[in-house]
């Protein structure tokens, strides 16, 4: 075991074609829930230093982030295609393929998130503005938020190039980069948010530029990687050529990716803006159960990943059935991992919300998200899974119009009623959290059992 551990985490770019499926999903999960962890973990520990600073700051976050995340999704599409269309060349063994692959969803990434980045930035307080925020807490936050639409190149550049990682089945590389990402924001979050001897404290801009300078740093260890020549995936002159097929290939099948997110994501500022009605304290104490939440759902985005690569490099050997084995076991680890964690949620959420705050009205709150959304990990652990196998088949489109169905007609009208007619308040908000995405692994798995994805074109 300990031997499978060190081969993990040292990885190496690999066709996991054949041989034992536990031993891949092994191998390419390990890396892959070591670096969502290391994510979580500055999710957490931004939030606890944050949380130092004001209810506003913490407000601030959620606020900021509810945006960003519909920018993420762009890139989170984008990075679906990547790991698709690499993973399946790799596993026809057309490696220069790849190669062109992966250029032009760099190309497409300095593109978007540059031009994103820089509408965020000018328009932030505006931003803030439409989220319901006061205007005691824009004029506190509005710095973060600039900062933060102002390194969103970073963020692109992340997803894109450790996407063209796993679809090349080296997910260690991926996690070494938000490693080096985010254990460099976590040394400077204290240091620049309250400031050390010669270094001033900037508050919470200083989260902001932290995680600017910690993602900038982790994308010039992936773009060193990509250079150097070394792997399957090789970056040269050659591929530097923007070829017109391949990148309506990467568009065509990221926008299913883009809106499964964007719908999501859609879905999740509904619910920030109706937490909003209930004041500061009720957005602070979602906020500190999201990242909380966080923590435990990116390691399973890990094992889902890991999936999407199996996948991808299955259906491209021309072995579907391989690539049905793979998910199912994925998927089926993944809900043990999560039913774990619900157990600790509803049993120890009085002491993990405690870490990050006393306050009297913010903690209750924090501790009724926790408490109410881990009843729906059950079905989560199968829900992520199907959904990244989907993406990883190429098959982006399924799992936005389930998106659609569940998130948009059933959680926003549910919490909407629960919340605000019936006067749940925040507990409706979480309830529908539950509900919803419970009803979202159901309707997956149904649909996966029919095997359409497994004659993707991609």
């Amino acid at each position: 075991m300990l031997l499978l551990v060190g081969e993990a985490i040292k990885g190496s770019e690999k066709e996991y074609t054949s041989g034992s499926i536990n031993k891949a999903i092994f191998l390419l999960s390990i890396p892959m829930i070591l670096e969502m962890i290391m994510e979580s973990l500055f999710a957490l520990f931004d939030i606890l230093f944050v949380s130092r600073v004001s209810v506003n700051a913490v407000a601030t976050v959620g606020l900021t982030e509810s945006i960003l995340m519909i920018i993420y999704s762009i890139a989170v599409g984008l990075s679906m295609a990547t790991t698709a269309i690499v993973s399946r060349r790799v596993g026809e063994k057309h490696f220069k393929r790849a190669g062109d692959a992966a250029f032009q969803s760099i190309l497409l990434a300095v593109i978007l998130g540059g031009l994103l980045g820089l509408v965020g930035f000018i328009f932030a307080e505006d931003v803030l503005r439409l989220m319901g925020g006061e205007p005691e807490l824009i004029e506190e936050g509005k710095g973060f938020t600039k900062i933060m639409f102002a390194g969103n190149l970073t963020v692109f550049l992340l997803f894109l190039n450790n996407a063209i990682f796993r679809g090349a089945g080296n997910a260690s590389i991926a996690m070494r980069s938000l490693i080096l990402a985010n254990g460099l924001n976590i040394f400077l979050d204290p240091l620049l948010i309250f400031g050390w001897g010669p270094v001033p404290a900037f508050g919470i801009e200083g989260a902001a530029i932290a995680t600017t300078i910690g993602r900038s740093i982790g994308v010039l260890y992936q773009t060193y990687h990509l250079l150097n020549q070394r792997g399957i995936i090789k970056i040269n002159w050659e591929n530097v050529v923007i070829r017109a097929k391949t990148v309506i290939e990467l568009l065509k099948i990221s926008a299913g990716g883009i809106g499964q997110f964007l719908v999501e994501t859609a879905s999740w500022i509904f619910l920030v803006k109706v937490m909003s009605l209930f004041g500061s304290a009720a957005l602070a104490g979602y906020t500190i159960a999201f990242r909380v939440i966080v923590f435990t759902i990116l390691p399973s985005w890990g094992m889902s990943n890991a999936a999407a690569t199996l996948v991808g490099q299955n259906l491209g050997a021309g072995k579907p059935d391989r690539a049905e084995q793979s998910v199912w076991k994925t998927a089926f680890f993944n809900m043990v991992f999560l039913v774990l964690v619900s157990i600790v949620f509803f049993t120890s959420a009085d002491p993990i919300v405690s870490v990050f705050s006393e306050d009297e009205i913010v903690k209750p709150i924090a501790i009724s998200a926790l408490q109410i959304i881990c009843f729906g990990y059950l079905f989560f652990g199968y829900g992520m899974v199907i959904s990244q196998a989907f993406n990883g088949a190429g098959d982006t489109k399924t799992p936005m119009i389930i998106n659609l169905f569940v998130f948009w007609l059933i959680q926003i009208p549910l919490a909407y009623i629960l919340s605000v007619t019936l006067d749940w308040q925040h507990t409706g908000v979480f309830f529908s959290i539950a509900f919803s995405h419970s009803l979202h692994a159901i309707i997956a798995v149904l649909i996966f059992r029919k095997g359409k994805w497994k004659t993707m074109e991609v």
